[in-house]
C-alpha cells in the first residue's frame, strides 16, 4: 500500500498539491492501517500467503517503507493513531528483524497471541542466515526515514549500523550481489535495485547524521554507487524502456534474474535528485 500510493499519489501530490490525490493517500494510509496488529506491534504482510502456509501473523523487512505514509498522513490530516502505528512497527522491527550483526532477515512470523516472534525467515534471500541485499537496503532506507519522522536516536543508530556493514561488504563496484552470502559469488547475479535504493538512504542518512566523518563517508558511497550504476554494464540505454538493468526479483524462486525492475528505477532517480540537492 504505502509503495503503491506514496510513490504514485505521493509524489504526485507534492508537485502539484492537488487535493483529490490528498484525499486518496488518506484514504489509503488508513486501508493500510487495518493491517497492524497491537498486540505483534507490527503490519501484517502478505495476507494470502501467510494463510497458505499457516503463519498467524507475518511481517517482511521491506515494510518499512510502507509506514512514510501513515507518518505523512498523521500530518496531514489524518489519525495521529497513524503515527502511533508507524512508531510502533518500526520499533518492533528494530527489536526483532536484525541480527546481532545488524544483518536483517526477509521475514519474521509472529504468535498473534504472545506477541512474539515464533520464526526468522529469509524467504528471498539465500539462506536463514544470510544477508540478502534489498533487505538490507530496505532497513537502512526505513529505518533513515523513520528517524526522519520522529528524530527517535536509536532509529538513526539501526540505520547507521545497518548501513555500516553493507558498505564492508560491498563489492569494489558498489553494485551488491543479490545476496551477500550466496557461494556462487563472483558468478551470482547482482542487484541493481538494491544498489539504488542503498544509494537514496545513504544521501538522506548523510543529511540527517551529526557525526561529519560519517556523513562524509555515506556521501562518499552513494556518490561512488550513482557513479557505477551510470556506466554501460547497468545503464539500459537503448535496451529497453527501463533506466537500468541487473536487477534481482526472486532468486530462490528463480523469477526477475537480471532483468530490469521497477523500484531501480524508482530509486535511482530519486537518489539523483537527492544528489542534485545536496550538491546544490
Amino acid at each position: 500500500m504505502g509503495f503503491q500510493f506514496f510513490c504514485s499519489y505521493g509524489n504526485g501530490y507534492r508537485l502539484t498539491h492537488n487535493a483529490a490525490y490528498k484525499k486518496i493517500l488518506l484514504r489509503a494510509a488508513d486501508s493500510l492501517a487495518t493491517l497492524f496488529n497491537p498486540r505483534v506491534g507490527t503490519i501484517l504482510s502478505w495476507r494470502a500467503r501467510g494463510i497458505e502456509r499457516g503463519w498467524p501473523h507475518n511481517t517482511i523487512i521491506d515494510n518499512m517503507m510502507n509506514i512514510e505514509l501513515l507518518f505523512w498522513a498523521s500530518k496531514n490530516g489524518g489519525s495521529k493513531k497513524l503515527y502511533e502505528c508507524a512508531v510502533r512497527h518500526a520499533e518492533t522491527t528494530m527489536r526483532y528483524h536484525f541480527r546481532s550483526d545488524f544483518s536483517t532477515y526477509h521475514v519474521l512470523v509472529y504468535d498473534t497471541i504472545t506477541g512474539q516472534p515464533l520464526q526468522h525467515l529469509a524467504h528471498q534471500g539465500y539462506a536463514n542466515s544470510s544477508m540478502w541485499a534489498r533487505g538490507q537496503a530496505w532497513s537502512i532506507y526505513g529505518f533513515t526515514m523513520a528517524f526522519r519522522e520522529t528524530k527517535k536516536d536509536s532509529f538513526l543508530l539501526t540505520a547507521m549500523r545497518g548501513a555500516d556493514l553493507y558498505l564492508k561488504r560491498l563489492p569494489s563496484d558498489y553494485i551488491p550481489y543479490w545476496d551477500f552470502d550466496d557461494p556462487a559469488i563472483p558468478t551470482a547475479p547482482r542487484d541493481v535495485s538494491a544498489a539504488t535504493i542503498a544509494a537514496s538512504a545513504l544521501l538522506e542518512l548523510s543529511v540527517l547524521c551529526s557525526d561529519s566523518f560519517l556523513s562524509k563517508k555515506y556521501f562518499s558511497a552513494a556518490t561512488a554507487m550513482l557513479a557505477h550504476l551510470s556506466t554501460n554494464p547497468y545503464l539500459s540505454n537503448q535496451t529497453n524502456n527501463a533506466f537500468l538493468l541487473s536487477s534481482t526479483g526472486n532468486k530462490p524462486e528463480n523469477k526477475d534474474i537480471d532483468v530490469p525492475i521497477i523500484y531501480a528505477d524508482n530509486y535511482f532517480i530519486e537518489a539523483l535528485l537527492r544528489y542534485k540537492k545536496i550538491a546544490k
